[in-house]
């Protein structure tokens, strides 16, 4: 069970978009085998991949979140020493939180205003709010992962460390380098 949890929190991300994108390649490949070999197109084709590219975008930011994928000035950051770059982060850290946070009542009362109108999408009939419940659930997402990184850079600051993930997440192989991701 706890390794399941492992790769869970670790995978959730990358697991979910490449599902999104083997669907996103299957259903347009089949879109166009459909529009030039047999004469006939798909109505419903185009609206379910742009739905899994929604979604997909928004799951994007949750994991460039989680892997501290953002713009930023390292050469700023790496004239500081180890604690000074950890205070910097939590900093960061701190200020991302606020805003994803701030962001959750409004995506909260846009998918609720698409639940009430009861909106389904045109050649599907797919319901909306399938589809405009991503952005809660990325900014949920977000702050969740932020919280995560927050405690190891606090971790970092108070031991002077440099860990990029907690040495009791890392495999077994990578525990003799000293609790360091490679």
């Amino acid at each position: 069970m706890k390794k399941i949890l492992f790769y869970l929190d670790e995978y959730l991300e990358e697991f979910v978009m490449t599902i999104m994108l083997i669907l996103m390649a299957l259903i347009m490949g089949i879109q166009v085998t459909s529009r030039y070999v047999f004469g006939m197109s798909l109505s419903w084709s185009e609206e379910v991949t742009r739905y899994l590219f929604i979604w997909s975008a928004f799951i994007s930011v949750s994991l460039c979140t989680k892997k501290c994928i953002s713009i930023k000035i390292d050469q700023f950051i790496k004239i500081f020493s180890r604690r000074g770059r950890a205070l910097i982060k939590i900093i960061n850290l701190a200020i991302e939180f606020v805003f994803f946070v701030y962001l959750v009542p409004y995506a909260w009362r846009y998918l609720m205003t698409t639940i009430q109108s009861g909106q389904v999408s045109p050649a599907c009939g797919i319901p909306m709010y399938i589809v405009q419940s991503a952005p809660l659930i990325c900014f949920v997402l977000c702050a969740f992962r932020i919280v995560e990184r927050w405690f190891l850079e606090w971790h970092n600051f108070l031991h002077d460390e440099e860990l990029k993930q907690w040495p009791s997440l890392i495999g077994p192989e990578s525990k003799e380098t000293g609790g360091e991701s490679k």
